[in-house]
């Protein structure tokens, strides 16, 4: 048992180097973002000094990941992820994140009408920021004047304290996935120089 320990403690090193270079950090940014000075990190990346406790939680906050990540431990319980549906307004939203705060995932079905008759918009607005993409059938976004059609593969973002309505463009049912932040927060996309 305690080689199994040791061994975990040996790989903790390697895995920070390799977590903190995959982020493209150098040790003087991390020694700023967790108060844990260069040369502890560099001893700590290296095998010199051993993992503990104190080291580990501000390095995980640092790189937003669980503390299991950081020293390579197995995974425990049911792998399954077990998704609790919300239904709210007639739609169906499916969490796809579990952190408190910041920009939330969903997926949402919007089911179809059966009439083949689109429902009447009933504006809505709240504090946030949304950004969505049709998975599947033809979305139709009112938003503020705006009233537009999106195919599947489309995207839209937006600020939620416009009025907006969310509904199927022809009665059909349709699949989105929503990023959601509440104070505002925003998608940014990044692409890389040529």
């Amino acid at each position: 048992m305690d080689g199994d320990f040791d061994d975990v403690l040996q790989a903790v090193g390697p895995r920070l180097r390799a977590l903190r270079r995959r982020r493209g950090m150098t040790l003087a940014e991390v020694a700023a973002a967790t108060g844990v000075s260069e040369s502890t990190l560099s001893r700590l990346e290296s095998g010199q000094r051993r993992a503990s406790l104190e080291l580990l939680l501000p390095l995980a906050r640092a790189y937003d990941v669980p503390l299991d990540d950081l020293v390579g431990a197995p995974r425990t319980g049911d792998p399954r992820v077990h998704l609790t549906p919300v239904h709210r307004h007639g739609m169906t939203f499916v969490p796809l994140s579990r952190r408190p705060g910041g920009v939330q995932a969903y997926k949402m079905i919007i089911p179809g009408t059966g009439t083949g008759t689109p429902p009447v918009p009933e504006h809505q607005t709240h504090e946030g920021h949304e950004w969505l993409y049709v998975l599947h059938g033809n979305l139709r976004l009112v938003l503020g004047e705006h009233d537009l059609v999106l195919p599947a593969g489309e995207a839209a973002e937006f600020g939620t304290t416009i009025p907006h309505w969310l509904g199927s463009a022809d009665g059909k049912a349709v699949e989105l996935l929503i990023l959601f932040g509440r104070q505002g927060e925003r998608a940014h996309l990044r692409t890389r120089a040529r």
